[in-house]
């Protein structure tokens, strides 16, 4: 027998992650079409729609395959098995993974939509900016669907270095690439204590497969597990750094404040869509078992995040770096949710999907006030706006009464729905924190409010915004109301989506 007769070939399943394959071959067909052609920006804007639009088609052929493997009789399972868990165990084609690929494609069209002019403005480097949108949501979705902690680590960076271009990527204002450094060095310190936590895990485990783990930790009685838990610390750090959670957060309100206008919802939305999917990968899928001691860890970054992000927002006068620190708020909403382990995991994603959209849609909306281009958004800006143009005043009000969870509305559905998961999970401490942390929350979204419908106007112009903004714009806030109302069909399909 030769050597190479006893390797064992890894099963291949390019389904199950074609959606990134789209993304990655389409940034890299956009970067040539523009060097071959010079196209127009509605050439552009057409091509990248087309990549978005076939991403999306296969990941629908995805969704139908889960089913498939859902519906599968015992006879079926051992077939099915490899196309499942393609790549040596490496990649899972599971709802988790299904679901957050559809979170971040709509996020990413969404957000292209509301910042196009920024990309007009960009002139011959729209293509680079456009290539990187969708090389940064390749490689969160990957995150969402590896069951590797080194495949999580490379869709992490793939997705997190391309922010940090995406942050500078104007070199108009200061501000701009004072934010890309910011998030270059503190994303760099995020990244490398997610690393370390890595190694640790594999030293007190011996694999850094996620189901391998799980095996490994249900059936060992660990009398000396400290290396193992500091890993799993330290995982859970990183991952707070890139979804802003306190203390993690200090480069939220500069980037977001510095980043240009018509990018920072896509950046923010995208960054916590795939932090989230790893978190909820690796503490749901590999420690389970070992929710009783990252539980209280969780809950207390979660307690910190809703009462710091909640108060700090409630005194700033730049509306960017507001929703920075709604954003910090929000992230230790939706970790309510995962303090409740596997049982929150529908709560979770619902809250991250309705939470995502609205959060593209508000700085949409700023950056249609104060610019595409520009660093910062004083609230001065945006007294009187209900004056000077009704639709971006409405639909703002829409997102910011939304966010702060106004019954009627997907953000009260999806509060109520962590918060009751973390109160049956024995955290009733943590629900009373959060809705203290929603009461005051709401005061700072009414003071916007406020400014645009019940204070005389400036003497800032504010024109009509193009159709695609107003379309991605009209569709956030229409998403808002009418999954407030009607929840139930997302509730299912979120319902559906628990990691393996």
């Amino acid at each position: 027998m030769t050597f190479a007769q006893v390797l064992t070939p890894p099963s291949v399943g390019w389904i199950a992650i074609a959606p990134e394959i789209v993304l990655g071959v389409g940034a890299a067909l956009i970067l040539l079409f523009d060097v071959q052609f010079k196209p127009k920006k509605s050439q552009l804007a057409f091509a990248t729609a087309l990549v978005l639009v076939t991403a999306f088609v296969f990941t629908i052929v995805q969704y139908d395959r889960v089913q498939t493997f859902n519906s599968a009789t015992t006879d079926q399972v051992t077939d099915l098995v490899a196309q499942a868990f393609p790549f040596n165990l490496m990649i899972v084609l599971d709802s988790n993974a299904v679901f957050g690929r559809f979170a971040m494609l709509l996020v990413t069209g969404l957000g292209l939509a509301a910042g196009w002019r920024l990309f007009e403005r960009l002139g011959a480097r729209a293509a680079e900016g456009l290539a990187l949108v969708l090389l940064s949501a390749a490689g969160f979705t990957f995150m969402a669907s590896s069951t590797h902690l080194m495949m999580i680590f490379l869709g992490l960076e793939v997705g997190s270095i391309s922010l940090y271009v995406l942050a500078g990527i104007t070199r108009e204002q200061p501000r701009s690439e004072e934010a890309a450094i910011k998030y270059f060095l503190l994303g760099s310190v995020a990244s490398a204590v997610f690393i370390y936590g890595v190694a640790l895990t594999y030293a007190g485990s011996g694999s850094m497969n996620l189901l391998e783990i799980q095996g490994i930790v249900s059936r060992t009685v660990f009398t000396r597990p400290a290396v193992l838990l500091i890993g799993i610390a330290l995982m859970v750090v990183g991952m707070g750094f890139k979804v802003s959670a306190a203390p993690f957060h200090s480069w939220a309100p500069d980037v977001y404040q510095g980043a240009p206008g018509g990018i920072v919802g896509y950046m923010a939305s995208a960054a916590k869509i795939g932090g989230f999917a790893a978190l909820i990968r690796i503490l749901f899928t590999a420690f389970p078992d070992f929710a009783s001691t990252w539980g209280p860890l969780v809950a207390g970054i979660a307690a910190l995040s809703m009462l710091l992000g909640s108060t700090v927002a409630l005194v700033q006068d730049d509306v960017r770096r507001m929703l920075a620190y709604s954003g910090v708020a929000h992230a230790g909403f939706i970790l309510t949710g995962v303090v409740a382990g596997g049982a929150g995991t529908s709560e979770v994603w619902f809250y991250l999907g309705v939470y995502t959209v609205q959060l593209v849609g508000a700085f949409g909306v700023v950056a249609a006030v104060a610019g595409a281009a520009s660093s910062g958004a004083s609230i001065d800006s945006f007294r009187g706006l209900s004056k000077r143009v009704p639709f971006l005043a409405a639909t703002f009000s829409v997102l910011l009464l939304g966010m702060s969870g106004l019954p009627l509305t997907s953000g009260f559905v999806a509060k109520f729905g962590v918060f009751t998961e973390a109160w049956q999970a024995g955290y009733e401490w943590l629900v009373i924190v959060a809705v203290l942390a929603s009461v005051i929350a709401f005061f700072f979204y009414l003071r916007v409010i406020v400014a645009m419908y019940m204070e005389e106007p400036v003497d800032e112009a504010v024109a009509m915004p193009g159709l695609s903004v107003r379309t991605s714009l009209a569709l956030a806030a229409l998403i808002t109301i009418v999954i407030g109302v009607l929840p139930g069909p997302l509730l299912s399909l979120a319902g559906e989506a628990s990691p393996l």
